[in-house]
C-alpha cells in the first residue's frame, strides 16, 4: 500500500506498524528513520535531455514528467525542489508503482525521480548539479499503543540490533 494508507491504517490500529516512506509525522505516530533512499532524475537514453552534458532544473521543468501521484511524499519532495526555484512540473501521468515509472521512463513517455537501487542501462541518469533529492525510509508505529513481542523482534531486526 501507499506510505500515506500506511500511516492511516497504523493511526487507526489497523496495523502495529509498517514499513514506509517517511513523512511528516504527529502524535500519536512516531517515525523512526532506518536509512535514506537517494533519488536521481532519469530518461530514456534517447530522450532530448539524455544528450545535455549539463543539466538544470529548468531544462527538465520544460518536459513532462511520470511520478508517484501528488499526494505522496515522494512526489512532494521532488515538487518541493522545483517549487524552490519556481518551477512547475509538468505531469503526463502519475502512477504509485515505482516499476512503473521506471518502465514508462525507460521508453522516453517522459522523465522521472527514481531510487538509485532501481538504476540500471534501461534509465540514464542526468547530471543535475546542485540539487540532492533523497527519501528517507524507516517505520511508523503508534506511540500510544504497546508492540507485540513479535512487532518488537522485527524492529530489532531493522535496526540491527544483535
Amino acid at each position: 500500500m501507499d506510505s500515506e494508507q500506511a500511516y492511516a491504517q497504523v493511526l487507526g490500529g489497523d496495523v502495529e506498524l509498517a514499513v514506509t516512506t517517511l513523512g511528516p509525522t504527529e502524535a500519536p505516530l512516531l517515525a523512526t528513520p532506518v536509512w535514506d533512499d537517494p533519488l536521481r532524475f532519469v530518461v530514456a537514453p534517447d530522450h532530448p535531455l539524455a544528450r545535455m552534458a549539463k543539466v538544470g532544473l529548468a531544462d527538465i521543468a520544460a518536459h513532462p514528467a511520470v511520478l508517484p501521484d501528488p499526494g505522496t511524499f515522494t512526489h512532494r519532495i521532488v515538487a518541493q525542489a522545483f517549487a524552490r526555484r519556481g518551477l512547475s512540473l509538468q505531469l503526463r501521468l502519475t502512477t504509485n508503482y515505482m516499476e512503473t515509472i521506471k518502465m514508462l521512463v525507460s521508453v522516453g513517455l517522459a522523465w522521472g525521480a527514481l531510487p538509485l537501487t532501481m538504476l540500471d542501462a534501461q534509465v540514464q541518469v542526468l547530471p543535475v548539479q546542485g540539487v540532492q533529492l533523497s527519501r528517507q525510509l524507516g517505520y511508523v508505529v503508534h506511540g500510544g499503543r504497546t508492540l507485540s513481542r513479535a512487532a518488537q523482534a522485527f524492529i530489532a531486526l531493522l535496526r540491527g540490533d544483535s
